[in-house]
């Protein structure tokens, strides 16, 4: 009797779209880890964040990109940059907007996405804030502007609507071996997650301008048989700002320490010892070194 081959489908999925519509939580319920930083807070995204989903006969390679915004220093043109790379390497692109959302914030990625030559899903998100009436206009509106793109009506945070989006990239995705080894959930290592783990406190526990000047380095990661021992430097741009993050008598930053340890802990499933330090770093978001130290700067 002849072995009949199983078609493998592997391509890329790359996540687009404004600011906090939530790309990230509809790319956190596809892989089921939480890769990307979720917070309330617009712009928490700085990098594009791979996400490898596996099953028997696919492998889908999601990309979270920055929300898309009109860049105001050398660290969002450089967040920018890895939004526009994501039209270069995708075989779906994901638009998501929300409800009540009518434009994208740069009309010329707008103009791109009408133009796309590869399957487009729009997705229509937060439908849960709305009602009949609100889903019914939107549906309309976005036909009509993204003429090319399939609409599904979803809500990535209650899991609605999520499974059929899921179905359809299967579908779409190209015949192809597997990029990565089957068992790999990301091409980030460690430390990128110990960085963003940290940086997500910040952005829950501090206002206004806060967790935008600050940058996260891990610099020591040991990992034993039973625990992991992480050494991290919280960066800022002001003295003003160093007082702001450790607080009176250390209490800000112990709690960020706390809370980073325990999502850590649940995260490698190991014990961890977690060590923060804050050290001022002078314009660190303007300078195009460090920019590219810290890996935002993908120009060569």
């Amino acid at each position: 009797m002849e072995e009949t081959t199983v078609q493998h489908k592997a391509g890329f999925v790359n996540i687009i779209g404004n600011p906090n519509v939530g790309k990230s939580t509809l790319m956190n319920a596809f892989v089921g880890e939480r890769l990307s930083i979720i917070t309330s807070k617009a712009q928490t995204t700085r990098h594009r964040i791979l996400g490898i989903v596996n099953g028997d006969n696919f492998q889908m390679l999601l990309s979270d990109t920055p929300g898309i915004i009109k860049p105001a220093y050398e660290l969002q043109s450089n967040m920018m940059d890895f939004v526009k790379s994501a039209f270069e390497d995708a075989d779906v692109l994901l638009y998501i907007v929300e409800l009540g959302e009518k434009e994208l914030k740069d009309e010329a990625f707008f103009n791109k996405i009408k133009a796309s030559k590869i399957p487009v899903l729009l997705l229509l998100n937060k439908i849960d804030k709305g009602n009949e009436v609100l889903l019914k206009e939107a549906l309309e509106h976005w036909g009509e502007k993204v003429p090319n793109a399939e609409i599904f009506a979803i809500s990535a945070l209650q899991n609605f609507g999520v499974a059929e989006v899921f179905t359809r990239i299967i579908e779409l995705l190209p015949d192809s071996p597997p990029f990565y080894p089957k068992d790999q959930l990301t091409d980030k290592p460690e430390r990128f997650f110990v960085n963003e783990t940290i940086r997500e406190k910040i952005l829950i526990h501090y206002k206004k301008e806060i967790p935008y000047s600050v940058e996260i380095d891990t610099e020591e990661f040991f990992e034993d048989e039973d625990i992991i021992r992480i050494r991290a430097v919280i960066m800022v741009e002001r003295d003003s700002q160093k007082g702001i993050i450790i607080g009176h008598k250390g209490e800000a930053i112990k709690r960020v320490g706390i809370e980073a340890r325990k999502d850590l802990e649940k995260f490698f499933g190991k014990q961890i010892h977690l060590e923060t330090y804050v050290k001022v770093n002078k314009n660190w978001r303007s300078d195009v070194r460090q920019l590219r130290r810290f890996g935002y700067n993908n120009k060569g």
